[in-house]
């Protein structure tokens, strides 16, 4: 019965995706065809799945320059916020000094710096990882500070009185605090780094991706090809997004169920810093 009720809830949540999106999709023809709008202004889902066949190869092509540049600067940026957060926690003058530097710099747009990165590491794919290692970067150290920040300070003196060294606390507790609140910036960070990838390839392409495809699309009022490109790029951000949360599944089985999965139950039979006698 459980069984079946997990597999039940699984359907029930793909299958609500997929009816908004055929809605959506079937709301569209019908506005296309019933306002008789032309194709330069709005192509008809059909003309761009016509597009996209014909023109598969290059938009690959260009999805997988993107989903590159995407996936590198992603983790880039998420391991440098994590660390700054780590480091930030454990020296108060360090995060004095660092956390109002981080404040002042996302008051500065991405789009107004990616030409001065663009002249200082050139047309490369160094630009482009900077780029979207910023978007992820201030959301992570935020929220992984806020979840370090709530750990229960009697948790940590038990541990401690119980012989955990500073390695065992940080991973025991200390880690497991910050996943729910880093997640949560690596999901909405996930969607938003595939802007900062295309915001690069505008400033700094030199080796194509969807940006750079969008941008040559729009330039010959080739409305199809545009929409073929936000599709790829709506497609990368969507898995991207699932990426995130197949990662938190994995990484948090006290959300999904009570009971915890194999590979996680290791550490319950023997707790770090319990000595047995």
């Amino acid at each position: 019965m459980g069984r079946d009720g997990s597999a039940l809830r699984m359907a029930v949540q793909i299958l609500y995706p997929v009816a908004a999106l055929i809605i959506v999709i079937l709301g569209w023809a019908l506005a296309v065809s019933f306002y008789e709008i032309p194709r330069y202004v709005m192509p008809s889902p059909m003309q761009v799945w016509e597009h996209i066949k014909g023109d598969w190869r290059t938009l690959f092509d260009g999805f997988r320059i993107t989903f590159i540049e995407f996936i590198l600067g992603f983790v880039c940026g998420a391991g440098a916020g994590f660390i700054f957060a780590v480091l930030m926690d454990a020296s108060k003058t360090t995060r004095g000094i660092l956390y109002p530097v981080l404040i002042a710099s996302q008051a500065v747009p991405v789009v107004a710096i990616s030409a001065a990165l663009t002249i200082w590491l050139g047309f490369g794919l160094a630009p482009k990882l900077v780029i979207v290692a910023l978007v992820v970067f201030f959301p992570v150290v935020v929220n992984v500070l806020d979840g370090l920040a709530s750990v229960d300070r009697d948790v940590l003196n038990l541990v401690r009185s119980m012989g955990a060294s500073a390695w065992s606390t940080f991973r025991h507790v200390k880690l497991p605090a910050t996943y729910t609140p880093l997640f949560s910036a690596l999901k909405l960070s996930a969607t938003f780094s595939v802007t900062g990838a295309v915001i690069a390839e505008w400033t700094a392409s030199t080796s194509g991706g969807l940006g750079a495809y969008l941008l040559q699309a729009n330039s010959r009022l080739n409305t199809a090809g545009t929409f073929s490109a936000i599709a790829f790029l709506a497609l990368l951000g969507v898995a991207s997004f699932l990426l995130v949360v197949l990662a938190e599944y994995g990484l948090t089985p006290w959300k999904s169920g009570t009971k915890a999965r194999r590979w996680s139950r290791t550490y319950w039979r023997d707790p770090p810093g319990v000595h047995h006698a």
